[in-house]
């Protein structure tokens, strides 16, 4: 959580660096480290509906249940595969019915929200919407896609089109909103409110859903202890939630300074899960405790998995990060970004341009994105970090000190490895 800019930076400090308590416990998830998705019965799960469609291949719902069961997997997995077969079926039902059916365009749309394919989703959204039919559930979606491509009118009118404070999906919504607006407080006020309905529905999924974000709300507040509870009871419901175990390995790392419980516990998830951007938190760990060897060995393997091209623009935040600052390649990096803010023209997509041109030295460019798309649009703590330098290289001194106090109140979210950074700035 942002803290007030008139709070002393040097008392900051001595919050940030004293007075720890020690919130992760092993014998608290130990039991969930020996946890791991047993694949083969949910790939039992599709081969029951291809010997269906085998036998009767003009069934086409039998194609959305094979879709649903590929798109389990690669929740479970990670594996990209099965998020692509899961869009191959889902475009072939869509092709027999004509686009008329309503739930077969919003689960296409929500398998291209995945890949990041958000203009993709969009436009089968109205489709969607054309057709007429179930549109709060069509609403809910186009927030979600507005939000996701920067059009932040247009997503509030539908935020406010299906308002419903007793609504799960509703609610879970306009905690997204809040966050989005830096209003964390009222964030995590509403995700509670979710939170209650799930626990009195009794659905697993809601409350799998409310528990991890919670999770993620309450790291971001400061409050750990809470993340962490939230983490754990989320492994309760299923000891196998990968996004869950790595917000504990996160806590261990930036919080309690215990890098190697972290790798532990990413070492554990990897044996099952397959995602990236898991590369990459081993490699920040691994640069931090100064291992050279294992940060080049995560970086290479996260190459190796980006470069299927199945990935296709999912991964390109991360890769602007990666070549402009770990690889050193920062005109590469600018290809990607261009495409990124082409694909979504939001303020964090205009903060990896200005940060591309600034790490080729363009300060002048990167300080004009900056003003014009970035700045007092986004809060969060990476943005605000490129904020700072790239004001810091334009000689706006006074504006960095101000951003100076909030990024030390957000050490915790940008990890041990900031720290000397931010001391510099």
């Amino acid at each position: 959580m942002i803290l007030k800019k008139t709070f002393p930076l040097i008392l900051l400090l001595l919050l940030f660096n004293c007075g720890k308590d020690t919130v992760t416990k092993s014998e608290d998830y130990s039991t969930y480290l020996t946890e791991a998705v047993d694949k083969s019965a949910l790939i039992a799960d599709t081969e029951i509906w291809t010997s269906k469609l085998n036998a009767n291949p003009n069934q086409y719902p039998y194609l959305i249940k094979r879709a649903s069961g590929y798109t389990a997997i690669f929740d479970a997995t990670g594996d990209i595969d099965f998020l692509i077969k899961a869009e191959n079926d889902l475009k072939h039902a869509i092709e027999v019915t004509k686009g008329k059916t309503t739930s077969y365009l919003r689960s296409l749309a929500s398998n291209y929200i995945s890949q990041h394919r958000f203009k993709e989703a969009l436009g089968l959204l109205q489709q969607a919407e054309k057709n007429g039919d179930k549109l709060k559930g069509t609403e809910k979606m186009l927030f979600d896609v507005h939000l996701e491509l920067g059009n932040y009118l247009v997503a509030k009118s539908y935020l406010n089109s299906f308002k419903n404070t007793s609504d799960f999906d509703y609610l879970i919504r306009l905690a997204k909103w809040e966050d989005h607006n830096g209003n964390l407080d009222q964030a995590i006020i509403q995700m509670e409110k979710a939170k209650a309905i799930a626990e009195a529905s009794n659905v697993k999924s809601l409350k799998q859903w409310s528990y991890t974000n919670l999770g993620d709300f309450y790291g971001h507040a400061g409050e750990i202890e809470k993340s962490y509870n939230h983490y754990l009871k989320a492994l309760e419901l299923d000891p196998t939630d990968a996004y869950a175990k790595k917000g504990i390995a996160w806590i261990a790392f930036s919080y309690e300074n215990h890098p190697k419980i972290a790798l532990k516990i990413l070492e554990q998830i990897s044996t099952y899960y397959k995602a990236p951007d898991y590369l990459l938190l081993k490699a920040e760990i691994a640069d931090y405790i100064q291992n050279e060897g294992l940060k080049n060995e995560a970086i290479t393997n996260y190459q190796k998995m980006v470069g299927n091209k199945k990935y296709g623009d999912m991964y390109n935040a991360y890769n602007v990060l990666l070549y402009s600052e770990n690889m050193m390649l920062p005109e590469h990096a600018l290809e990607i970004a261009k495409i990124e803010v082409e694909n979504r023209p939001t303020p964090q997509s205009y903060d990896l341009l200005a940060w591309c041109y600034f790490k080729k030295g363009d300060v002048e460019k990167a300080n004009s994105i900056i003003e014009n798309h970035v700045d007092g649009h986004s809060s969060e703590p990476t943005v605000l970090y490129h904020i700072a330098e790239i004001y810091k290289a334009a000689g706006k001194t006074d504006l960095v000190s101000d951003l100076k106090n909030e990024l030390v109140a957000s050490i915790y979210e940008l990890g041990p490895n900031m720290t000397s950074k931010i001391n510099q700035l």
